[in-house]
This record gives C-alpha cells, sequence and structure tokens, in this order.
C-alpha cells in the first residue's frame, strides 16, 4: 500500500466511527476551536514561514492576502467553527416517507456520505472551516492544500487532530497529505476505493486538472468568473460602489467580479465615474476598443481576459448595445458562479435572471454575497458552479446523501 492508500483505509474506517456520533461531533468542533485560539502563536510563527517563502517567490499582493493568518484571522476560524458545532446535526433527518398500499413503511433518512478528499490551494483557513463540515455531517476527511501554505496546514491540522481526538472521535477522521507534489494529489484522485467524494478548491487551473484527472465522483467549486452588466437604465451611483465593491472589497476570492459589461447608451456617463472609483484602488483595467475610446491610458483587452478569473486589481471592461448582447458574453466566458445586473427596469432585470444561467443571479447587489453564511445556510464548503448534486454555496446538507430504510411485516414480493 502507497502512503495514501494508507490514508484513504483509515479515513473509510473513521467514517464508519463517525456514522452514528451526535452530540460527540459537536463537543469535537467547541474543543478544537478553544484549541486554534489557544495555540494562535504557534500558527502564526508557521504560517510567517509560508508568507516568507511566498513574498520570496513573488506571489502577488491579492494572494499573499489569501495565505496571510494573524490573532484576528484565527479568530474567525474558531468561530467559524463554533457556528458548525451550533448547527443542526444534518444526518438522520427524515426527508421523507410513506405508508404503501401494501403495508410497507418507506424512510428516507439523511446519511453521511462518507470519506471526503479535499484539494485546495493557498488558503489555510480552508483546512479548519472542511474538516468543521465534514466532521459535523459525520464524514471522515483527507486534506491536501498547496506547497504555499504548508507550514500553515500542517499546525493547524495537528492541533484540529489532537482535539478531535481527546474527545473520542475516530483516530483518522481529519489527515493531511503533507506530500503536496502532484503525485500525491493524482493518487487521492484515484483513491475509488475508499472515497466517496473529492472537491477541489482553487483556480480554474486545480479545478481543470481535478476535474480531468478523477476517477473519484468531483464537485467543482470555486472558479468565479463573475460579471457585473449595467444595464442602459442603471442608476450610475449605485453602479459605481457596487462594482467598486464587487472588484476591490477582497478581489482574491471567488465571489468577486472580473467582468464589467455596460450598455453602450449609459457607457459615456457611467464609464468616467467607475474608472475614478476603482483608481481609489489602483485597479489595472483591460478595455475593449471602444471603451478605451471612453476611458483612456487602459490595458487593451485580449480575447483571453475574457476567461480570467483574474483575483487580482484586475477588471476587464466591454460595451455592448443590448442585454442581450451581455447575456451572450456571460454564456460564453462565465464559469456559472455570480453574475448581476443594474437596472432600475423590472424588464431588463426580469429578462436577466431567467436567462443567465448562473448559481447565482443578482438584481442591483454585489456579487460578494455568494457565501453560506450570507445566504442564511451557515459555513460552507465552497461555491458549487455544477449543477448535480450541489450548486452555489454548499453547506452541511450538501455534505450528506440519503438512504431508504423500509419496514414490514413479512413482507414478499
Amino acid at each position: 500500500m502507497t502512503r495514501i492508500e494508507e490514508m484513504g483505509a483509515a479515513a473509510e474506517k473513521a467514517a464508519r466511527g463517525l456514522r452514528t456520533l451526535g452530540a460527540e461531533k459537536t463537543e469535537a468542533l467547541k474543543a478544537a476551536a478553544k484549541a486554534l485560539k489557544d495555540n494562535s502563536a504557534a500558527i502564526i510563527r508557521e504560517n510567517k514561514k509560508d508568507m516568507d517563502a511566498a513574498e520570496k517567490a513573488g506571489m502577488s499582493v491579492a494572494l499573499l492576502d489569501r495565505l496571510m493568518l494573524n490573532e484576528e484571522r484565527i479568530r474567525d476560524m474558531a468561530a467559524a467553527m463554533i457556528e458548525v458545532a451550533l448547527e443542526t446535526d444534518p444526518v438522520g433527518r427524515i426527508l421523507g416517507g410513506e405508508k404503501r398500499p401494501n403495508g410497507l413503511i418507506i424512510e428516507k433518512v439523511s446519511v453521511p456520505l462518507g470519506a471526503i478528499g479535499i484539494i485546495y490551494e493557498s488558503r489555510p483557513n480552508v483546512t479548519s472551516d472542511a474538516a468543521a463540515l465534514c466532521i459535523k455531517a459525520g464524514n471522515a476527511v483527507i486534506l491536501r492544500g498547496g506547497k504555499e501554505a504548508y507550514h500553515s496546514n500542517r499546525v493547524i491540522t495537528d492541533i484540529l487532530h489532537s482535539a478531535f481526538v481527546g474527545v473520542g472521535l475516530p483516530e483518522n477522521c481529519v489527515q493531511l497529505v503533507e506530500d503536496t507534489s502532484r503525485e500525491s494529489a493524482r493518487e487521492l484522485m484515484e483513491l475509488v476505493e475508499y472515497l466517496d467524494l473529492l472537491i477541489p478548491r482553487g483556480g480554474a487551473g486545480l479545478i481543470n486538472a481535478v476535474k480531468e484527472g478523477a476517477k473519484v465522483p468531483v464537485i467543482e467549486t470555486g472558479v468565479g468568473n463573475c460579471h457585473v452588466y449595467v444595464d442602459e437604465f442603471a442608476d450610475i451611483d449605485m453602479a459605481r460602489e457596487i462594482i467598486f465593491n464587487a472588484k476591490t472589497s477582497r478581489p482574491s476570492v471567488c465571489n468577486a467580479i472580473e467582468t464589467v459589461i455596460i450598455h453602450s447608451k449609459i457607457a459615456e456617463a457611467a464609464l468616467p465615474e467607475i474608472k475614478k472609483k476603482l483608481d481609489e484602488k489602483n485597479v489595472e483595467i483591460r478595455a475593449d476598443e471602444r471603451a478605451a475610446g471612453i476611458i483612456p491610458a487602459t490595458t487593451p483587452a485580449e480575447e483571453d481576459d475574457w476567461y480570467t478569473e483574474f483575483l487580482d486589481y484586475i477588471l476587464a471592461v466591454k460595451i455592448v448595445d443590448s442585454i442581450d448582447e451581455a447575456i451572450e458574453h456571460i454564456a460564453k466566458y462565465s464559469s456559472g458562479h455570480s453574475e448581476a445586473i443594474i437596472t432600475n427596469s423590472l424588464e431588463n432585470a426580469d429578462k436577466f435572471t431567467e436567462n443567465v444561467d448562473s448559481a447565482a443571479v443578482y438584481v442591483n447587489s454585489s456579487t460578494r454575497f455568494t457565501d453560506g453564511g450570507e445566504f442564511g445556510l451557515g459555513a460552507e464548503i465552497g461555491i458549487s458552479t455544477q449543477k448535480l448534486h450541489a450548486r452555489g454555496p454548499m453547506g452541511l446538507s450538501h455534505l450528506t446523501s440519503h438512504k431508504y430504510i423500509i419496514r414490514g411485516k413479512g413482507h414478499i414480493r
């Protein structure tokens, strides 16, 4: 057996042990949250090793922000674990049932998925978030983070593991793959004998690599090539503030926008206002030829820019002559995450929401609200951009499946 296979077998065994636990899971998460706060100095010390290496390697400011941990962020990680701990247990819910004419009683009951693998990049908070959600939903988890966050992920996993086992959870309920090579990722993707689900969290390169190489069932999450369409009937002040928030409040996250599409009838009045606001954060604008004619000193947009999730202070801008053209552009280039229209036309708002096929479609609102907590779902494992099993923010209930329990009295067929 390879090391990854050993971890898979251990996770499968741990999942069987988690299946029947109830209050113990809640207590384990509370203990883990306390342990994170109590060991914040050690976490920050290990995170500094990752930050120093990332800065030396020339990582962008936006991606460094994703990697960085401090006291406040560690408190947030602990608070997120408490939030998950206090949520209703998603396991054992009666999802439906009936008594058949022949007397059989059939119940549909929620159950854990089993053993889950998470492959993610440079966000060490994913380590605690993913572990908390998987454990609360009764699943064992194998975590495989990126090399950029190796020291951070290792110390966080060690802290969580000690807390979980200390209150009686199975020994291998949470494991970290310390080998960050492509080979370890490939092995995890092919671990069909032990893993029930694989969830990649990261950029387009990671998502595509997992989607193309995995034999284990995959849920695609994270790639956010998100758009804002400024309609001809938009309020310019509203458009300016929404675009500024959606691009600059945290550009390195998947619900930040990457492209603004603007109607030609409002472009001359709106674009200078939008650019002036974006200049406050030194946002690089990659404009098509028509937009560049209105806001000079921009970078010419190329075809690849419309497909790109920049995760940085970069924004592509395109002018269109109709809402239909905007919808067509989104259909071609979007990753299916989140899109928004800014308009005072109810007719155009309805047309946009009906015809744009993404997980979250907004009217007069920032795309930054695509989040489990903001949607009232609690903490999330990621934002699914596919349509099977889960779509949009994935909360606890999405980490369960169901089985049928049938009760009879000697029934035969």
